[in-house]
């Protein structure tokens, strides 16, 4: 175990799970937010975000791990992350000024020789402005991704490190907590760093778009988009790890934050930033895609159906519901009737209402149609008799395809998914 003290300013979901995987690694860690009952609950074993894993390795760490309200906590760590989300609006700008409160709280609390670490996302150039000592400031690229944020944390793909002088070696401090995660660490200035994350995330954007693109395609001419990805991934300028899967347009709050950005960059340096509008476009244009296949199949031919809806959260595994392809669904089939269940969702759904029950299988009583929206593991297990049993309609509308395909179809359900034209089921027994 190493004798450095590792701080980590700000305990939600992006702090706390690297203060976590610090602590895993064997270092002293300590994190400070300003809620004590937070805190409590923290020091209790009870975390405040969904991540698979998280609550057993916090027990498995608990004699290095210490949360506090009092930000003096801070003052003995050799090093300190800023590490608090950055909330977007709806329309994907960051809002900064948390970050910038709690730098400066940071910054008052800490020892004058200690190193102190921007995680958190924050666009080119704003590192560089910071008061605290240049040779003591660095940017971390963050690797938080929501349901594998676990598995990120302490087993991250690399290291990016934006510096003051990046032929200059980091502090031992720094070295040794890095070169314990066992991954290529790769300095660079600091705006080089700021941009490397929104170019990993573009790059990713860019993947997505052509993905739902031509899967739209395919769904219009015949073609099945996932007998095409194989080849795809046999063309080594793409490759195994290519994001290829169709889905909802893009979700969350990250992409779309960090297209607003590159935008807003390119009109300030009169640069061409098209593309990105163009994929702010499909996304919108794609995130349409349940509603109109609720529409076509069903709300044009059955006035008053029974919907029921299995997903409310953006993705699995994380129970937020930022841009969620299920909220802004709702919010344009308000008057119907429709039940939904998701395991993780709180009460909160950003004014959308919808009727609750406690399950997947309570959900389908009744139902004219199914519509899957988030790809929740427990949702897989749903079998084709539950649909046959408990439903009234023949109709499911399962973008992700978690689904039994062939049997539905065998079983008379008419089923619709991304990337590949209907199929209609083999029997009459489609009809509501």
């Amino acid at each position: 175990m190493s004798d450095h003290i590792i701080g980590f300013a700000g305990l939600t979901h992006l702090g706390l799970n690297s203060a976590v995987s610090c602590a895993f690694r064997g270092f002293k860690t300590t994190g400070y937010h300003d809620d004590p009952q937070l805190v409590e609950n923290l020091n209790n074993g009870l975390p405040h975000v969904l991540e698979p894993q998280l609550p057993e390795l916090m027990a498995e760490c608990r004699e290095r791990l210490n949360f506090s309200a009092d930000i003096s906590c801070l003052h003995d760590c050799d090093l300190v992350y800023i590490a608090v989300d950055v909330p977007t609006n709806d329309t994907g700008e960051s809002d900064l000024s948390s970050v910038e409160h709690i730098i400066s709280k940071t910054c008052a609390a800490m020892n004058e020789k200690a190193i102190l670490v921007v995680l958190c996302q924050v666009p080119p150039g704003f590192t560089r402005k910071l008061t605290w000592p240049k040779e003591r400031l660095y940017y971390q690229v963050e690797t938080l991704i929501f349901g594998r944020a676990v598995d990120r944390a302490i087993n991250p793909e690399r290291y990016i490190i934006g510096c003051n002088n990046p032929e200059q070696a980091l502090p031992p401090v720094m070295a040794n907590l890095l070169g314990a995660f066992n991954c290529p660490v790769l300095p660079m200035k600091y705006e080089s760093a700021e941009l490397a994350k929104i170019s990993i995330n573009m790059f990713l954007v860019a993947s997505v778009s052509a993905s739902n693109t031509l899967a739209e395609l395919c769904e219009k001419i015949g073609a099945d988009w996932f007998e095409i990805i194989p080849a795809l991934r046999l063309d080594k300028r793409i490759g195994n790890y290519a994001y290829l899967n169709p889905g909802l347009g893009i979700s969350g709050g990250n992409l779309e934050r960090d297209l607003n950005t590159i935008l807003e960059l390119s009109e300030r340096h009169h640069t061409d930033g098209g593309v990105v509008a163009s994929w702010i476009s499909n996304s919108k244009h794609r995130k349409n895609w349940a509603w109109e296949k609720l529409n076509e199949f069903v709300l044009t031919k059955f006035p008053e159906p029974r919907i029921a809806l299995l997903g409310l959260a953006y993705k699995e595994n994380t129970h937020s519901i930022k841009n969620s392809p299920a909220i802004a669904l709702l919010n344009k089939i308000r008057g119907k009737q429709v039940i939904a269940y998701d395991p993780a969702v709180g009460k909160d759904l950003a004014g959308a209402k919808v009727n609750r029950v406690q399950s997947a299988l309570e959900a389908l009583d009744a139902a004219d149609v199914l519509l899957v929206m988030t790809p929740w593991p427990e949702f897989k297990t749903i079998a084709t008799t539950d649909l046959i049993e408990r439903m009234k309609g023949r109709i499911v509308i399962d973008p992700y395809g978690i689904l039994n395909e062939t049997e539905l179809i065998r079983e008379g359900f008419q089923y619709v998914t991304l990337g590949r034209p209907v199929k209609e089921a083999i029997s009459s027994k489609n009809m509501i």
